[in-house]
């Protein structure tokens, strides 16, 4: 079951995204941060164990970003991290906006769901907000995908 996460999911959801982080796949979030916006996030949840995680950051009135996704060791393949970004889709329809991008080390993962890769140049609120202050800039090696909301079901 995905639903919104709670305070109480937040140490979850860090060392989730700390293994991944470690491994490189993602860039790790300091607990401070994750309780910040823990409003963004998403959890899937199987009999009481939180199994993914995935955020909806919205930077602009109609740009937001799906980030932070992550599923536990060994629950890959399962459709967790799909139900999460599906979500994610889906309240950034409710709320309006107009476009859902991503930057990622897994870009088919997100081709399957209809994202389509597009020059980091067409995201400034991202650059000035975030990517500024990430150790790997300007040399990101993630890419860009970004889905048009107005154009999908």
């Amino acid at each position: 079951m995905v639903r919104h996460a709670r305070i109480a999911d937040v140490p979850i959801i860090h060392q989730l995204l700390m293994v991944y982080a470690r491994e490189g796949q993602l860039l790790g979030r300091s607990l401070a941060d994750i309780y910040a916006v823990v409003r963004d996030f998403y959890v899937y949840e199987e009999d009481g164990n939180i199994l993914g995680v995935g955020a909806l950051s919205v930077f602009w009135k109609d740009l937001a970003e799906v980030r932070s996704l992550a599923v536990a060791s060994g629950q890959q393949g399962k459709g967790i991290g799909r139900q999460i970004v599906e979500e994610c889709l889906k309240e950034a329809r409710e709320m309006g906006l107009e476009r859902v991008f991503c930057l990622t080390y897994k870009p088919d993962f997100f081709r399957a769901l209809g994202f389509t890769e597009i020059e980091k140049s067409e995201l400034p609120q991202k650059i000035w907000r975030d990517c500024i202050n990430c150790v790997q800039f300007p040399d990101c090696d993630e890419t860009a995908l970004a889905i048009n909301l107005l154009s999908q079901p």
